[in-house]
């Protein structure tokens, strides 16, 4: 390449994975450009995790006031105005947008450039047709939902989870195809605000059985109907839309949101020039040190195939600055992903910490698990609610931990507890005898310990 580099690092992209590069790389020293092609922050700040998140905090709101277990208290719920609902999320973005990314971006000293990048060559990047020379490349340019190769959709004006969240009026009745943690967030959002829902799809593929039938009679209670069967045909009837299933069951609404998974944002970076290899469906093949097919170029987050959480995206797109700028040191930078926790933002919550029964199966461990009821949490108790469970997965010849998994109210707060343990390679009786507030739902993490040692009952405070 004849043109001397501008920068040490070029990343194209400015959501999490590309904010965590351009820091760390920053910290090393080294020069750092952004670009953006649309708007900053990327997906979770913009379209994902702020907005539904706070939307699903003001259903849950509505939903208590509706669903109240204390009759002495009495509580109710009217009619939503959703355009004010959005509008007050769109405050939250744009604040969060200026005040840790634009902000952030000012205050380590790196340029966001606006413009769309495309590969001409192995060694060359331009943005808007002028060449932008930097010594390595950053793919992190993220993801977005997927559209389902469904006969009938192209004649229906349907949803995704990020327009579905710009709508100014509650739809009366919605249809939601998949059954993922996308799914059953929209699923519930909607139904907690008003709407008649109907989900399609197996319910929380990912998730233990016994917390996919915990989240199975809570969507039951909620009003939502669901049907564990995949989608075949789409169509319009009289301005109603029909999904049909594989089975011959029907589910219609006047909205249909689509929620089957998303797709890498890569078609416009012509990685064929590059040199960059991808997979079937578009991700970015990366190895440890998260350096594509091109030695030049590496890629990090969702758009590298990397489980798509926003701090998974952080992590490798530190690892992958300090590699491609050379600042790893003697051994590259990697993402340890042992007792990675996720959480789905239902109500209860499902969460999970480290490996599920079959998975510390298929790693070769002889397995030991136990499930505790939140009939025997004395904060769920305390809370009149005790829908949900915890189980633990240890290995049956050390006890120790393996994984974690809830659905409970919170139960994303316990996954920390549980992070922290799984890395810490604790075992079941080192939990059992650790401290746990009592009244807490964190105090079910020992508790589901204690049951390794003896399933009998025992006093709320023992």
């Amino acid at each position: 390449m004849n043109d001397t580099p501008l920068f040490d690092l070029a990343v194209i992209g400015s959501g999490g994975a590309a904010m965590a590069a351009a820091i760390a790389a920053r910290q090393a020293g080294k020069t750092v450009v952004l670009v953006e092609q649309a708007t900053l922050g990327g997906t979770c700040v913009n379209v994902g995790c702020v907005p539904s998140k706070t939307l699903l905090a003001a259903a849950g709101a509505r939903h208590s006031a509706l669903s109240n277990p204390f009759p002495g208290v009495p509580t109710s719920a009217g009619p939503v105005d959703l355009a004010a609902l959005v509008e007050q999320k769109d405050e939250l973005v744009g604040w969060l947008r200026q005040g840790k990314y634009a902000a952030v971006a000012d205050a380590h000293g790196f340029e966001v450039r606006p413009g769309r990048a495309r590969f001409t060559g192995p060694d060359t990047l331009e943005v808007d047709g002028t060449p932008l020379p930097a010594r390595a490349y950053l793919i992190a340019t993220g993801a977005e939902p997927a559209r389902p190769d469904l006969p009938g959709l192209d004649g229906i004006d349907w949803l995704s989870s990020t327009t579905a969240m710009e709508l100014a009026e509650l739809p009366e009745s919605l249809v939601v195809i998949g059954g993922g943690y996308v799914g059953m967030e929209q699923a519930q959002l909607f139904a907690h605000l008003g709407s008649r829902v109907t989900l399609v799809g197996r319910l929380a593929p990912a998730a233990e059985p016994e917390l996919a039938d915990v989240l199975r009679a809570v969507f039951t209670d909620d009003g939502i109907t669901v049907i564990e069967d995949r989608a075949a045909t789409v169509r319009d009837d009289a301005g109603e839309v029909v999904v049909s299933t594989r089975s011959g069951q029907r589910a219609s609404g006047a909205r249909l949101l689509v929620a089957t998974g998303r797709a890498p944002r890569t078609p416009a970076l012509d990685l064929d020039a590059a040199g960059v290899k991808t997979d079937d469906g578009g991700f970015v093949l990366v190895d440890e040190a998260q350096r594509s097919s091109n030695p030049r170029i590496f890629a990090a987050g969702d758009v590298a195939g990397a489980p798509q959480y926003v701090y998974v995206a952080a992590a490798t797109g530190r690892a992958a600055a300090l590699n491609a700028t050379g600042s790893a040191g003697p051994s590259p930078a990697t993402v340890d992903y042992t007792g990675m926790p996720a959480v789905v933002f239902t109500r209860p919550q499902l969460a999970s910490a480290g490996l599920t029964e079959a998975e510390a199966i298929a790693a070769g461990h002889r397995c030991d698990c136990r499930v505790l009821s939140l009939s025997d949490v004395p904060r769920a108790l305390a809370n009149r609610d005790t829908r949900g469970a915890v189980k633990l997965v240890a290995d049956a010849d050390t006890g120790r931990v393996l994984g974690v998994h809830a659905a409970a109210d919170a139960a994303g707060e316990l996954m920390l507890a549980a992070t922290y343990a799984i890395k810490a390679r604790m075992t079941v009786d080192e939990i059992a005898d650790t401290w746990a507030p009592y009244l807490t739902m964190a105090e079910s993490l020992r508790l589901v310990a204690g049951l390794f040692r003896n399933q009998m009952p025992t006093s709320c405070c023992a």
